[in-house]
């Protein structure tokens, strides 16, 4: 029997001699289920389609992994390396031996975190390969749709690796999660976002949703939250999860992007519209 995989979100569900009937993740408010309907896939089919793993360099100690051609929400994985193993940031829906060793040559994956359910991915699949501990956030347990003994949960900001320490913030789910890489960018510091700030195309501004394929908004004030709360640690550089950024000065770009978010969505700039 086969693990399936929404081909939708491309997070993975138990075995079955047939697919679950419906993706609670897909008929959540903040992601979709197609006008076509829900449908399924599996790795094998995956593989069987021509499907593998692209993985390239970021920038020293940083990987980043994608699935191509594209599966479900097509989140780009980053694995960061550290002295002590790595950590497999938003999991990517697909997995395959040649990603396996590849990854096994940049020394594998000791922790896997998704920033939050959207990039659950294969989770299970790619810790079963590496003998690697899933970290989930407490308040986001219920959203684990493929359960295994690997998972864990957490609360409070803790080093899941030395120097890379997790935050939950909130704001997209309760349990929506930063990383903050110490050694990153030449030691300046490096956020890994997920969605929750997501870096737009000129990589000066981030911006801010519940719901990006549905045009949700956040609330001032939950922007203000998750703002103060990932500014008080320190990072110059942002990497979102689609390959997006921003590369420099990132502490004040989104402090200066949560400003204009919270200035329309609060209707302090309605007299321009």
């Amino acid at each position: 029997m086969s693990h399936w995989i929404c081909t939708t979100c491309a997070v993975e569900y138990p075995e079955g001699d047939s697919p679950p009937a419906a993706c609670p993740i897909c008929e959540d408010e903040r992601q979709y289920v197609p006008p076509t309907g829900q449908a399924w896939t599996t790795l094998e089919d995956l593989a069987a389609s021509g499907h593998s793993l692209e993985i390239t360099e970021t920038e020293p100690g940083l990987w980043g992994i994608s699935p191509t051609p594209r599966i479900g929400i097509n989140q780009k994985a980053h694995l960061v390396q550290t002295d002590a193993g790595n950590l497999l940031w938003d999991p990517p829906g697909y997995i395959d031996p040649a990603g396996v060793d590849r990854i096994r040559e940049l020394g594998g994956i000791t922790a896997i975190v998704a920033s939050h359910p959207h990039m659950y991915g294969s989770q299970v699949s790619w810790s079963q390969a590496f003998d690697a501990t899933i970290w989930v956030a407490e308040c986001d347990r219920a959203w684990v749709q493929r359960d295994d003994a690997a998972v864990r949960t957490w609360t409070d900001d803790f080093e899941v690796l030395p120097g890379i320490l997790l935050s939950r913030i909130g704001g997209h789910f309760p349990g929506s999660a930063v990383a903050y890489w110490s050694a990153g960018a030449d030691g300046r510091g490096v956020l890994l976002s997920g969605d929750t700030m997501f870096p737009l195309p000129d990589e000066k501004w981030v911006s801010f949703l519940r719901s990006y394929p549905n045009y949700l908004p956040m609330s001032a004030a939950v922007v203000e939250r998750v703002t103060n709360s990932v500014l008080t640690r320190p990072f110059d550089r942002v990497y979102g999860n689609f390959g997006n950024a921003v590369r420099s000065d990132a502490r004040r770009v989104l402090r200066r992007s949560a400003d204009r978010y919270i200035a329309w969505v609060s209707g302090a700039n309605d007299h321009l519209t």
